[in-house]
């Protein structure tokens, strides 16, 4: 945790989220950096000597990019998830609202955004949740997500690239879901993990 004090934190962000930095005191020394590969998922490789004095060779994605995560959830109780097809795997998932975040754009400005293309939610209470990194062994990548409560439905707005189908189900269902392994990305489950105590809270679960 951040020794920032929980009330100096914006009432829109998480109290974990400015611990989601480097560390002032570095225990590898990078000896010379290079990209690899240059666009939004850049990909550089850093030779660095070790604390033992061994020199190695490290690819991973720099600190620098951001992305954003939410769970919709409407005035019945319902959740409202995605199913969407990622080449990648050549399989369709079940998956949170998801996104990456703009040049010059808040975090919750993007969460929004994004629930209102991907599902078409608009309005509600929005609960930051904490941040977390997906793979710190080969990414600097941050996530940042949030519960929303209260949101109404209207028109999507998917991109040509996107191939999404939006879900909405009952709450016990969707952790069902979770609790059996039916979640298979990560950062949705993780997602879902932290949203479970405003959740009951609550009273929606």
């Amino acid at each position: 945790m951040s020794d920032r004090p929980e009330s100096d934190v914006p009432a829109d962000t998480h109290p974990n989220w400015p611990a989601l930095v480097e560390d002032a005191a570095q225990p590898w020394e990078t000896l010379s950096t290079r990209v690899l590969f240059e666009g939004r998922r850049a990909l550089s490789e850093d030779r660095v000597r070790l604390p033992s004095g061994v020199e190695t060779t490290y690819q991973y994605r720099q600190r620098g990019p951001r992305a954003v995560f939410a769970l919709p959830i409407v005035d019945s109780g319902d959740a409202v998830l995605i199913r969407q097809y990622r080449y990648p795997l050549r399989a369709t998932i079940t998956e949170v609202v998801a996104g990456g975040i703009e040049p010059g754009e808040s975090v919750l400005a993007a969460a929004q955004r994004e629930v209102a293309e991907e599902v078409g939610g608009r309005g509600g209470e929005w609960l930051p949740l904490p941040g977390f990194y997906p793979q710190p062994s080969i990414s600097g990548v941050v996530f940042y997500p949030f519960l929303a409560l209260g949101v109404t439905l209207g028109e999507m707005a998917h991109e040509d690239t996107e191939t999404i189908e939006r879900v909405v189900m009952p709450l016990r269902e969707v952790y069902r879901m979770l609790e059996t392994g039916e979640i298979h990305d990560g950062p949705s489950s993780l997602t879902l993990f932290h949203a479970r105590r405003h959740l009951e809270d609550r009273g929606l679960l």
